[in-house]
This record gives C-alpha cells, sequence and structure tokens, in this order.
C-alpha cells in the first residue's frame, strides 16, 4: 500500500515540460524583468570576468591605496604576521589540547567542523581578534558573516574592499548580507528593525525588491569580486538559482530568517537548488542556517536528503552554537553537547557562534543583541557603544574556540582561517 501511494508522487516529464515552457515564455514578465536586470551589468561571461578581476588582492589593494584607506596598513600587518607564522598551527593547537594522545587520533578531514562567527561587523574587529588569537595562542574562524549595511561599509575608509582582502589573506570564506534585506522600510507597514518581525510573515522583500536585491548584488559582485550574499526570501532564493542557471558564478547562503525548521522545508529548498542545478551538478546553494528551533533528528533527516540528492560536498549546513544573548532566541541557548553528538556522523557542518556563552554574556553590562546590526555606526558611536560591541565580538571568538577545544577533545577535525593555521 505505501509503495502504491508513494508511486502517485512521481513528477512526470509532462510536468517539468510545462515548467520549461513558462519559464521559456517572450512573454514570461517575471523572466523577461529578471533578464533585463542581468543585462544592465554585461554577459554572463562580462559580469564573471568584472568579478574575477575586482576580487584579485592587487585590486582591492589598489581601490585602497587611492583612499588612503588607513586599513592598508593592518592589512599589510595581518599579511606579516601570517608569513612569519605567527599563529599557532593547527597540528600544535592539537598537541596542546591532547598532549601525547595527539600523535594516536587520526583527525577526519570529511567530518571536519568549520569555525563560523557571526557577525564581523567591522575590519577593525577583525585585526582586534587576529591580534588576541596570536597573544592567546587561539585560532581564527575559517568563516565569517557579516549583517553591516553595505553601503556603510563602502563608504568608510574602505572597510568592504579591506575585509575581502583579509579573507583572502587569513584563507576563510565569508558572507555578506546586500542592503535589500528588507529591513529598510521595504514593508512599508513596518519600520526599521521591527522588520524582522514581518520576515516570519515572509514580508521581509516585497513587489519588487527581489530584482532590486539581484541589481544590488550585481553591483557588488563585479565591483567588489563579493561572490556570497545572505539569502532571506524564497523570491531572491529563487532568483540566485536563475542567476547562476545563466552561467554566472554567483554564490548564497540561506538565512536562519527564512525559516527551515523542519525537515520538509529543507527539501524544498534542495529540491528546488537540484531543479536548477548546472548539468554538473553543481549550485549557487553553498550553505543554510537552519532555524533555532531544529533538534538533532531534524538535522540527521536533512542530511540524508542533502546526500541523496548529491549535494553533500556543495551545501554546508550551519547550525547556531550560540546566539546574541537579546532579541532572538531565550536564553540561555547554547548547542555545543549537540553539536559534539552530530559532528561524528555529519559531514559538512559549521558551528556557527552568533553570541558569546551564556555564562560569559550575562556577566556584561551591555550584552549582544540582534538589534544592534541593523544600527548604523555613526549612531553606535554616538551612543559609545563600540567598545562594548568589540567585547561582544571577543565573547563570539571565545565561544568559538571553546567549541574548537571540544571537538579537538573529542577527536574531531575542525576547519580554522586556513592560511593562519593550516588543515587537519
Amino acid at each position: 500500500m505505501a509503495d502504491d501511494l508513494r508511486a502517485r508522487l512521481r513528477i512526470t516529464p509532462g510536468r517539468l515540460a510545462e515548467v520549461n515552457q513558462v519559464l521559456l515564455d517572450p512573454d514570461n514578465r517575471l523572466i523577461q524583468d529578471f533578464l533585463e536586470v542581468v543585462a544592465r551589468h554585461g554577459t554572463p561571461e562580462e559580469i564573471n570576468r568584472k568579478a574575477e578581476l575586482a576580487r584579485q588582492l592587487p585590486a582591492l589593494w589598489a581601490r585602497l591605496e587611492a583612499l588612503g584607506s588607513p586599513y592598508l596598513r593592518d592589512l599589510e600587518w595581518l599579511r606579516q604576521e601570517r608569513d612569519r607564522g605567527a599563529f599557532i598551527p593547527l597540528r600544535e593547537y592539537q598537541r596542546r589540547v591532547l598532549g601525547p594522545r595527539a600523535e594516536e587520533v587520526v583527525f577526519d578531514p570529511r567530518f571536519a567542523v568549520t569555525l563560523e562567527i557571526s557577525a564581523c561587523q567591522y575590519f577593525p574587529w577583525l585585526i582586534a581578534e587576529a591580534r588576541q588569537a596570536i597573544a592567546n595562542e587561539e585560532l581564527m574562524p575559517g568563516r565569517f558573516i557579516r549583517v553591516r549595511k553595505m553601503k556603510e561599509q563602502e563608504g568608510d575608509q574602505g572597510d568592504l574592499a579591506a575585509f575581502a582582502a583579509a579573507m583572502q589573506i587569513v584563507g576563510a570564506s565569508y558572507v555578506e548580507t546586500l542592503d535589500t534585506k528588507g529591513s529598510d522600510g521595504a514593508n512599508i507597514h513596518l519600520g526599521g528593525a521591527d522588520t524582522l518581525c514581518g520576515y516570519f510573515g515572509g514580508v521581509g522583500q516585497p513587489n519588487d525588491y527581489a530584482l532590486k536585491w539581484l541589481d544590488e548584488y550585481l553591483y557588488y559582485y563585479t565591483t567588489y569580486g563579493i561572490e556570497q550574499v545572505l539569502n532571506v526570501n524564497p523570491g531572491t532564493v529563487l532568483l540566485g538559482y536563475l542567476l547562476f542557471k545563466l552561467g554566472i558564478n554567483n554564490a548564497f547562503k540561506i538565512s536562519v530568517f527564512m525559516g527551515n525548521d523542519n525537515p520538509y522545508s529543507v527539501l524544498w529548498t534542495l529540491l528546488t537548488a537540484k531543479l536548477f542545478a548546472r548539468p554538473d551538478g553543481t549550485t549557487p546553494l553553498v550553505g543554510f542556517n537552519f532555524a533555532n528551533s531544529v533538534n538533532a533528528e531534524t538535522i540527521g533527516l536533512c542530511a540524508q536528503l542533502r546526500r541523496d540528492l548529491g549535494f553533500e560536498e556543495l551545501v554546508r549546513f550551519e547550525h547556531h552554537i550560540t546566539e546574541t544573548w537579546r532579541h532572538i532566541v531565550r536564553q540561555p541557548y547554547c548547542r555545543r553537547d549537540e553539536l559534539l553528538a552530530l559532528a561524528p556522523e555529519i559531514p559538512n557542518i559549521s558551528a556557527k557562534h552568533e553570541g558569546g556563552d551564556p555564562e560569559d554574556e550575562q556577566q556584561r553590562a551591555y550584552p549582544s543583541d540582534i538589534l544592534d546590526y541593523f544600527v548604523p555606526k555613526s549612531e553606535l558611536e554616538v551612543r559609545g557603544a563600540m567598545p562594548a560591541l568589540l567585547q561582544s565580538y571577543l565573547d563570539k571568538h571565545a565561544a568559538l574556540n571553546r567549541t574548537a577545544r571540544a571537538l579537538t577533545e573529542r577527536g574531531l577535525a575542525i576547519i580554522p582561517a586556513v592560511h593562519l593555521h593550516g588543515s587537519s
């Protein structure tokens, strides 16, 4: 009986033909508008060529020199410290944690956990983190998330270009968040960061904002070579798939705000990725955050779906280990023990640290707050909040290093910034 019912779920070739007919219809206004936005930036080949040139380190360096950016000095320091081996090598770190047992442990790179931190809002925070990592022989993250306004970064002494250059120096992946994420008043019934609440009703990027997001992405892709951005809305997720299908080498990760909180939502996400994959099986979907409410069973089921669809090596699961103290989850929130149980069984997962450990956060006069991500730097400076925000970021760094130690104690491989620490 079950097999008979299962057979009814088959998608026939005729149905796929109908989908193609809609996509290829010259009278389809949605597709036509999409193609017109792309055409403003060039052909797919021209767009990729611009991005490749823009992201090269000499090009970013020249841009910063033209601005007279003070961040060049920090970048040069970072490069020199990397080259002289100032950061603790991963193998040495493992010996420090495990002692003599380190020589007996085989760290399986197939199940290496990426050390991820969010959000590194300001380039100087990265430098402060690096200085602390050298002094205390700590690990730097292998993946960084940023949520600061793009135009503000671009106008802040070259912060945007400096961070892009730093990621190449340290050997880490990173994600930017475009300004058309919806918290800019796109929903006329909400205001500012209040739009966060609107995401849960699917109204973060209404009406023409999906095309604005596309246009904004192509600007930063071709101007700075920024490849990976956050994606928060089903419409812009689809546009990301279509863009990749055209031949543009874009990439995105799906935000926690998309609400992937059950295996059926994940199946929907992965099925669409499969439907629009290139002939070689690749997809622009490089990862997604589960909603904070997912449990270990859901993550396990999703891992099976990901494997069955051929995305195990392509799509990273990004799971919050810690969260900001205010305005997003009930505290105390720490999923480290769950990660330790999942990591030996589920490959390609990252441990995302969005807050400090609860015991650190509750001691702060100004604990981390997700709403601070959406406040202009100028306002934060007037408030005198910047030192507290840096401390919050370093608390996240401390939480990340506790996770790194806990994984290492279990004999599990980790991925820090590979140009600083090497790999397992």
